[in-house]
C-alpha cells in the first residue's frame, strides 16, 4: 500500500480533516520556515518521485482492475480479475447487486455484502415480512389479505 501524504496540521483542525476522513488532502507546504517544505528531520514526508507504485500496480485495488457497476448487466461481464465498486444506485438495486455478486462470489470494494445483506433482511423483518427476497411494508401486507378475504366471501356466496 502506498504511503499517506496528509496536509500539515491535520491533526489539529476539523476544517483539515480532523475526525473527518473525506477531508484529508495534499497540499503542498508553502509557507517561508515551514519544517516539512524544509525537509527537517522528525516531520511529516512531503510528496516526491520515489514514493510511486511500480507500473504494473498503478491504477488497481488490490491487485484487481476496479470496475464501476450500475446494474445486474454490468456486473455479468465481471470477470476474476477485476474488483467491483457498486455505482451511486438505490438500495434495492443494491441488494440485488450485492446478492448477485455474493453468488458470484467476487470482490466488492465499497460494501462488506455479508453485513449490508444481513442488515437489509434485519431490517426488512421489522417493517414487514420478506416476500421475494425483497422487503414488503405491513400495510401492503394487509391490503393484500382484504384482497384474498373479500374474494373468499364472494367465492362463498356462490
Amino acid at each position: 500500500m502506498s504511503k499517506e501524504f496528509l496536509k500539515r496540521g491535520w491533526k489539529r483542525y476539523s476544517r483539515l480533516g480532523r475526525k473527518r476522513k473525506k477531508i484529508r488532502v495534499w497540499r503542498r507546504a508553502a509557507g517561508r520556515q515551514n519544517k516539512m517544505r524544509e525537509r527537517k528531520r522528525g516531520y511529516t514526508n512531503i510528496v516526491s518521485i520515489g514514493y510511486g507504485r511500480e507500473k504494473s500496480g498503478r491504477g488497481k485495488v488490490q491487485d484487481k482492475v476496479p470496475v464501476m457497476v450500475h446494474n445486474l448487466k454490468e456486473l455479468a461481464k465481471v470477470k476474476k480479475t477485476e474488483i467491483v465498486i457498486i455505482a451511486n444506485v438505490g438500495k434495492k438495486k443494491k441488494m440485488e447487486i450485492a446478492k448477485k455478486a455474493n453468488e458470484m462470489k467476487l470482490d466488492v470494494q465499497n460494501l462488506n455484502v455479508k453485513r449490508f445483506l444481513k442488515k437489509a433482511e434485519r431490517k426488512a423483518k421489522q417493517i414487514g415480512n420478506l416476500k421475494n427476497g425483497q422487503a414488503v411494508l405491513k400495510k401492503e401486507v394487509k391490503k393484500e389479505e382484504k384482497k384474498t378475504e373479500v374474494k373468499t366471501k364472494e367465492e362463498k356466496k356462490k
